[in-house]
């Protein structure tokens, strides 16, 4: 059974990388933007990730700038924005596609085995839904990820157990993420 442990990816500096670097770890595995009105989630991200890291958690963030161009600028521009403007501490990766024929292989297999369910109920949700079926229209089959800030969860056996959309609150993600790390130590 295929896991995320069996991806390799590129660090910001063009580097390959095997997940399996992080095996045994939770892995809290997001799609970013610098220009998103979700981008404030950075600040909890990176509070979770102060308290948890040395629970055995890391978040690995792969900006993307395939939802109405909010993420370009070149890996060290937003690797720069990220530390100077939210003290981003986790690792970044190389920016990539999360859709379509070009799409990482790594965010193709997420999706697949946590498909889209919806952004929730609420007028907010509905007008980024609307507005996300036309920007991913173009990738039709392939359109993996809805929006930015989409977040997978990873347990440390490598499996993704949850998806959670960018309309999720953010209190509700860290909950889950506790949990899964509790397990280890009940």
């Amino acid at each position: 059974m295929k896991t995320v442990y069996d991806f390799t990816v590129k660090d910001r500096k063009g580097n390959d990388i095997s997940l399996s670097e992080y095996s045994g770890k939770v892995l809290l595995i997001v799609n970013t933007a610098t220009g998103c009105g979700f981008t404030p989630h950075y600040d909890p991200l990176e509070s979770m990730y102060k308290d948890l890291k040395d629970k055995g958690f890391e978040i690995l963030d792969f900006p993307c700038n395939q939802f109405a161009g909010q993420a370009p600028g070149s890996n060290d521009e937003i690797h720069e924005f990220c530390t100077l403007k939210f003290g981003t501490q986790f690792p970044q990766f190389a920016k990539i596609d999360v859709n379509g024929d070009t799409a990482d292989p790594l965010f193709a297999f997420l999706a697949t085995e946590k498909p889209f369910e919806g952004f929730g109920k609420g007028i907010k949700n509905a007008a980024l839904n609307k507005f996300a079926n036309m920007n991913n229209k173009k990738y039709g089959e392939k359109a993996y990820i809805k929006w930015n800030f989409t977040k997978f969860l990873v347990d440390r056996e490598g499996k993704v157990i949850a998806r959670f959309e960018p309309t999720v609150d953010m209190k509700d993600v860290r909950n889950t993420v506790e949990k899964l790390l509790g397990k280890k130590y009940e």
